[in-house]
């Protein structure tokens, strides 16, 4: 019997089906959380959670990165389409996550609720359509790239347009952790180490801070740097040679 061998369509596929499941996963594991610390209700300001749960969380995102990152390997035929298969798989996690916790508990009650995004350096923070804009576009840039080379056309990004795409996703970066960051450097605690009175004067800020400006003109900055890259590199996308092939 003949080895089945997956095309294209059919990774993306069952990388698909994989996120979704991984999306379910981590909703219900954020659902158990938010019994403990929030019973009425997900809101800010944020409660501590204890040093055992925060090491535990951290090592939970890791995992959760590691294994988007290996799907997205064992997919790929080579080096574009590892990277790109993993974004993929990562924004339909990221958004499935959202579509899990809607339909099991009702929240968020708008795209515009303020979540807590990620632990790791400190807490990103930002309404929850920004995530969602950001996984689209890994989605659409993984199926033009991956579908495009696929069919048989060179798609080679320059060093301008990961300068692009890097530049788009630090500057998106830096909305999601700019208010921590803030607080972090207003408390003294960078500079003070092992100062009590620092991390004190941190843990207050944050049990008391309730965001409610994003900053969307850099957000929206952002992704015009990384749908310029896009276009940039499906415009200088071409047609292999008969004798050439996909390496």
């Amino acid at each position: 019997m003949k080895d089945y061998q997956p095309g294209w369509k059919s990774r993306f596929l069952w990388l698909a089906i994989f996120a979704v499941a991984m999306g379910f996963l981590e909703g219900i594991v954020v659902i158990y959380l938010r019994e403990l610390y929030y019973p009425d209700g997900f809101e800010f300001p944020l409660r501590l959670m204890s040093a055992d749960l925060v090491k535990a969380e951290w090592i939970r995102e890791i995992a959760t990165l590691v294994m988007l990152a290996a799907v997205g390997i064992i997919a790929g035929r080579n080096s574009l389409q590892r990277l790109f298969y993993a974004l993929f798989a990562f924004g339909i996690w990221d958004i499935v996550y959202y579509v899990a916790l809607w339909l099991l508990t009702g929240w968020p009650a708008s795209l515009f609720t303020w979540d807590l995004l990620f632990l790791i350096p400190v807490s990103w923070l930002g309404p929850v359509l920004a995530p969602v804009i950001n996984s689209l576009t890994m989605i659409l840039m993984a199926l033009l790239f991956i579908g495009r080379q696929e069919r048989g056309h060179y798609i080679r990004p320059g060093v301008s347009d990961w300068v692009l795409i890097y530049g788009g996703a630090f500057v998106i970066l830096y909305t999601y952790l700019a208010d921590y960051t803030r607080m972090l450097y207003e408390s003294g605690a960078p500079g003070a180490k092992g100062s009590p009175e620092a991390g004190e004067r941190f843990l207050a800020m944050v049990t008391a801070y309730i965001p409610e400006h994003y900053r969307w003109k850099l957000f929206i900055a952002g992704e015009v740097l990384i749908i310029a890259a896009i276009i940039n590199i499906m415009i200088r996308s071409r047609k292999y040679s008969k004798d050439e092939k996909v390496k």
